[in-house]
């Protein structure tokens, strides 16, 4: 009788990668009520359409209500994590446009493919990484591209001292927001006049550039391993404190970005949903049991025709950390695009 070999499976290194590679083996996902309820258990997140199935119907003509723009995100960016699955962080994201809307009941694709790499300068005593550039791309079950954008985790090295000669320059991705696109993801055939209707309070008439908004109510940071496997995400730090450089689970960027999204619901409770991300950028590691508070600046106003208009808001997040109690550290840098009534 032949022995059989066993067989490993994990996610690659920086040096298996290579520019042009495509994964697209990702499970497809089909977003549930069941998935609605657990973001919703999470963050807290208060934004009106994803709540309230009537008001849905009334504004976007769906049957189904629309589904959290940040649940739709971060069951993509966990499709991504096959080949990021040792990640050490997640440095940013670019250009991230949500073109169509997704409602409960979509099924949603991930297509990811390696476009740049670079391999981090050598340090003494630090063993070699690389930063790795994925363009993705999420269809849903009609072929139709709901979203796309670029992430760049930093990967470790299998050779401690291993000298890639991966030197590609990033410049490829914009840090400009292509606003000719993003007006194309308006989605116009919505009523934002029955929203502005049948909801009281400020609308984007109402919004003044330059406010800056402080949210006093703080959340702590809960249930973050269980929303790494919710989303499919593999990344090993998220959940066995083994993988992770810091001894400690490292909590999913999404995560972060989705108490923080919560945060803008309370600011801006008329919000009708999320669009776009000009940029994202992760500061500093978050972890488990930190306690996150936000701040949100309007930096621009944009009037659509025939009604409402896009913010532009420059979101700031910071963390008091549990072994170190009145002592914060900005971890989220965000500037998002959210379309009102």
């Amino acid at each position: 009788m032949s022995e059989h070999v066993p067989v490993r499976v994990a996610s690659p290194y920086f040096e298996d990668l290579c520019v042009g590679v495509v994964f697209d083996d990702a499970p497809a996902v089909t977003l549930t009520s069941g998935h609605a309820m657990f973001h919703e258990a999470t963050f807290g997140d208060r934004l009106r359409l994803p709540l309230d199935i009537e008001l849905s119907r009334a504004v976007t003509g769906a049957a189904q209500p629309l589904a959290n723009p940040n649940l739709v995100c971060n069951v993509a960016i966990g499709q991504t994590t096959g080949p990021s699955g040792r990640v050490l962080g997640n440095l940013f994201y670019r250009g991230l446009i949500l073109r169509r809307p997704v409602f409960i009941g979509d099924t949603i694709r991930t297509t990811t493919q390696i476009v740049a790499m670079r391999q981090n300068r050598a340090k003494p005593n630090r063993a070699a990484t690389g930063m790795v550039v994925m363009e993705v791309h999420v269809e849903n079950q009609q072929g139709a591209t709901v979203l796309h954008f670029w992430r760049c985790p930093m990967l470790p090295c299998r050779d401690a001292d291993a000298a890639t000669g991966h030197a590609d320059t990033f410049d490829a991705i914009s840090r400009d927001l292509d606003m000719a696109a993003v007006d194309t993801a308006v989605p116009r055939g919505w009523r934002l006049n029955v929203f502005r209707a049948r909801v009281p309070g400020a609308h984007f008439a109402d919004v003044a550039a330059g406010t800056t908004y402080v949210i006093e109510g703080r959340d702590t940071v809960t249930c973050a391993p269980e929303v790494a496997r919710m989303t499919l995400n593999v990344a090993g730090a998220h959940t066995d404190a083994g993988a992770s450089t810091y001894e400690r689970r490292l909590v999913y960027g999404g995560h972060t970005i989705s108490v923080a999204s919560a945060h803008i619901t309370r600011a801006l409770p008329n919000l009708v949903t999320l669009l776009a991300w000009r940029s994202c950028d992760h500061t500093a590691p978050v972890f488990e049991e930190d306690i996150l508070r936000t701040e949100v600046s309007v930096t621009d106003r944009i009037p659509l025709e025939p009604e409402g208009g896009l913010v532009d808001l420059h979101v700031r997040v910071w963390a008091e950390r549990s072994r170190a109690p009145h002592d914060e550290e900005q971890v989220l840098e965000w500037h998002v695009i959210g379309l009102m009534a």
